[in-house]
């Protein structure tokens, strides 16, 4: 199509998945900061007061999960009281046998994709960048401005026309945000477009017939838990591309980098962005494939959507020989025993520098 309309969402840090997110990651990190070679798939759900933390831990660490949980709410912004049940056991030793093998294999099978764009500097599709830095934003005004009337649960979504592959304008911001109960939506209309759109969106991508949607269902003053349940792994889109590339179908938080569903995603993201600095192609989606209690992946695909420079078989010899996928190099390449993935959990996995599967490997070729 010459003309096409490409939508993405984002949600804040304080949405009901998210905040399931968040706990689990936390989790994870506690235990690895104690214990590097901790194997972690917990996960959190939440509805009103009550938080379930579930799954398995093999670990020497000592891990209060109740104090991780309620102080996770409290750093985002909830001051109700929440009570916690948490049901935790090791690691089927089925599973962990299969992972410690001589060689460390994938605990688990699976498919996985990486994805990456020149249409960014970050090497991002534009419509999950901006919803994501839109979300980023509703957070960042919510705590520097103590009149905020923002709360912690919100949302956005951007609309991108495309002409081509080419971006061409922004044709719909969406954004949502809880509130206090004592502003009008006319004024909340005006703070979220100053103080949320207007720093963050390029003025050249706006024209006159943009259109802002703030607060679509009007009040919006019940949040959280209290306004919805939330689930760890249910924002897995979010998380990615926004929908412009596929997803596997697993989702990231709660599980340890022995989890291909992670750690794999994570190094093909890695490969792609290389892939598409090195300019071989303008974009480029790739695929991989493990099987439980092995190394090596069982496949590999590409896709450059026919915006390759040199021939697809070429750039597939180019990644062999510049790429190890086993799962051992994986983690040890991308250094992923280190506690880093709190942060992950909110505003993407990918797009940010901070992390180290966003740096760019030089090719040999």
């Amino acid at each position: 199509m010459k003309q096409r309309f490409f939508t993405s969402e984002s949600v804040t840090v304080g949405h009901p998945d998210k905040i399931c997110d968040t706990i689990a990651d936390r989790i994870l990190d506690e235990a690895l900061s104690q214990d590097k070679d901790s194997h972690i798939a917990v996960e959190a759900t939440i509805k009103d007061e009550l938080i379930f933390i579930y799954g398995e831990a093999t670990t020497k660490a000592n891990l209060d999960f109740e104090k991780i949980a309620k102080q996770t709410l409290k750093d985002i912004g909830y001051e109700e009281e929440y009570n916690v049940i948490v049901k935790v056991s090791k690691q089927s030793p089925e599973i962990n046998n299969a992972v410690q093998n001589s060689e460390t294999s994938a605990g688990d099978q699976g498919i996985m994709f990486g994805y990456a764009t020149n249409e960014t500097p970050e090497l991002m599709p534009l419509p999950i960048l901006l919803a994501h830095k839109l979300t980023k934003q509703l957070e960042t005004v919510r705590k520097s401005d103590s009149n905020s009337p923002l709360k912690p649960d919100g949302k956005s979504q951007v609309t991108i026309e495309y002409e081509g592959n080419k971006v061409k304008r922004i044709d719909k911001i969406v954004v949502s945000s809880q509130h206090t109960k004592d502003i009008t939506q006319e004024s909340l209309r005006n703070y979220i477009i100053d103080k949320v759109i207007n720093p963050i969106i390029d003025r050249n991508l706006i024209d006159e017939k943009t259109e802002f949607i703030i607060n679509p269902s009007g009040s919006f003053i019940l949040g959280g838990s209290f306004g919805d349940s939330g689930t760890t792994g249910r924002k897995i889109v979010v998380d990615t591309y926004g929908g412009a590339g596929r997803i596997g179908g697993g989702c990231f938080s709660s599980k340890d980098p022995s989890k291909v569903d992670r750690s794999a995603a994570y190094y093909t993201r890695y490969v792609a962005k290389s892939i598409v600095a090195a300019k071989l192609a303008e974009k480029i989606e790739i695929q991989v494939s493990y099987a439980i209690g092995m190394a090596k992946p069982l496949s590999i695909m590409i896709d450059t959507f026919n915006t390759n420079k040199i021939s697809d078989e070429k750039i597939l010899e180019i990644i062999e020989n510049n790429f190890d996928f086993s799962v051992y190099n994986i983690i040890k390449e991308l250094d992923l025993k280190k506690p880093i993935y709190a942060k992950t959990a909110s505003y993407g996995h990918f797009g940010r520098e901070e992390f180290p599967w966003e740096k760019i490997k030089t090719l040999k070729f």
